[in-house]
């Protein structure tokens, strides 16, 4: 059986696709090396491998993905997306041993809920946007999830794994939440929540109370979640951006601080000011 059940040139029309064949023979190639590290004369790291050892493993292999996509840098970004490739393979090992489920299946599954979910690609539904696609596909994995829990509760906010790191927990719960019709009537409304949490959260800190002090921080960032989203921004994105360009302003005053023979805890806070704002120059 093909890996793939259709073709990528039935679907694209890009000149440099790569080709299938090599595509699935270099995919089965890796397949079996994962198979062999596993075997009884395979490597011992591996073969202590479980599926709960490898989550630290799968996370930063994630977020090296992440930075290489934002250094811009095909090199890093190629080997980190095989590094990551390698996760789920060694996950279907791990459950091919225990005869469980295999990497076929995987595909399969994956393969076939792609097709599913894009009707209007694989079938004859017709959208007029990308919001209509997104609409679409939330009535279709709801639809999935009913029939796969036709005893239980769904919940619309019952699909978001809770090992999602915090902020990004955070925008699949709004998203989710407004789709469902919790939702501010424009971005004002939002704004204004921001300023009453700040408020609460000032209180808070003039009482002194440490659990209010944290409950009213959490409502606060969970505001600015939905600002984030009101305005179309990726808050983690944001966030890293944010960061990114901290780090590099940090390390400008560093060097002007070391340049002038300046000591950094002995600085003044005017001398801090001067630095932070000759950094944002640069």
């Amino acid at each position: 059986m093909s890996l793939f059940f259709y073709p990528m040139t039935a679907f694209s029309s890009n000149p440099f696709a790569p080709d299938t064949t090599s595509a699935a023979a270099a995919f089965a190639r890796l397949v079996e090396i994962i198979a062999q590290l596993r075997a009884p004369d395979g490597c011992p790291w591996d073969r202590e491998q479980t599926h709960l050892t490898l989550r630290r493993h799968l996370i930063e292999e994630s977020y090296e993905v992440l930075d290489a996509i934002e250094n811009g840098n095909d090199d890093d970004l190629k080997e980190e997306l095989g590094d990551l490739l390698m996760q789920p393979i060694m996950h279907a090992q791990l459950a091919t041993e225990d005869e469980r489920f295999d990497i076929v299946q995987v595909l399969e599954g994956i393969c076939n809920k792609l097709v599913r979910r894009h009707p209007h690609v694989f079938g004859e539904v017709m959208v007029s946007d990308s919001g209509e696609v997104l609409r679409n596909w939330d009535a279709i994995k709801k639809a999935e999830k009913q029939d796969k829990n036709q005893n239980e509760k769904v919940s619309v906010l019952g699909n978001i794994p809770p090992a999602l790191p915090a902020l990004l927990q955070a925008l699949e719960v709004s998203k989710k939440a407004a789709k469902a019709g919790f939702e501010w009537p424009d971005a004002a409304g939002v704004l204004d929540k921001a300023h009453e949490e700040i408020d609460e959260l000032k209180e808070a800190l003039d009482g002194g109370d440490k659990t209010r002090i944290g409950e009213e921080l959490g409502d606060l960032l969970f505001t600015i979640v939905n600002v984030a989203r009101w305005q179309k921004i990726d808050p983690e994105l944001a966030l890293r951006d944010m960061v990114r360009r901290f780090k590099t302003r940090f390390e400008h005053m560093e060097d002007m601080a070391q340049a002038q023979s300046l000591k950094l805890e002995e600085l003044t806070p005017e001398q801090w000011d001067e630095l932070w704002n000759l950094a944002k120059q640069k």
